[in-house]
């Protein structure tokens, strides 16, 4: 039961398992997208008044964030694979890091999304640096936390640079 709950809770609710089956592949591809589509979606389904508040929504995502490097190195020795695609949980709490710094309003959602999908695609420094740096867990999580964080602020100065051009 303890390692069902684990999987269940690392691969975002079985999520990272939808593209392996819609695909037919046997290998993982498309895991990641999936668990930032369900990150999004989770994050745009709790009430307001959690997630408008940066505080308290920061504290939430910082409390999560030991939990989540937890279940993510006990989700690595269940599949036996470092940073196996199955565990998503990393992707999700990436989004909801970047997230934090943007407004709570659907371009801005949107284009956290887009760019923390393109970071945690091509990693670029310092981000693979974090994969590579950490063991375990902690491994698993560090790339995608400056990952979220990154792509928070570049969806935050579009927000203030790029959108009002547009209105």
């Amino acid at each position: 039961m303890k390692n069902f709950l684990i999987k269940f809770l690392a691969s975002g609710f079985f999520v990272s398992y939808i593209p392996a089956k819609i695909t037919g592949f046997k290998k993982f591809t498309g895991s990641g997208m999936a668990g930032t589509i369900i990150a999004f979606i989770i994050f745009y389904a709790l009430p307001a008044s959690f997630t408008h508040n940066k505080l308290i929504f920061g504290a939430f995502v910082a409390a999560m964030f030991p939990i989540s490097v937890w279940l993510a190195g006990q989700a690595e020795k269940i599949f036996q694979k470092k940073d196996d695609p199955r565990i998503v949980i990393d992707e999700i709490l990436g989004y909801w890091t970047a997230v934090l710094f943007i407004p709570f309003a659907m371009p801005e959602l949107i284009t956290a999304f887009i760019i923390f999908r393109i970071l945690d695609t091509l990693k670029p420094w310092p981000i693979h640096k974090m994969e590579i740096s950490f063991k375990g867990g902690l491994g698993v999580m560090m790339d995608d936390i400056i990952g979220g964080a990154e792509a928070g602020l570049l969806a935050l100065l579009i927000s203030k640079f790029i959108f009002p051009l547009f209105q």
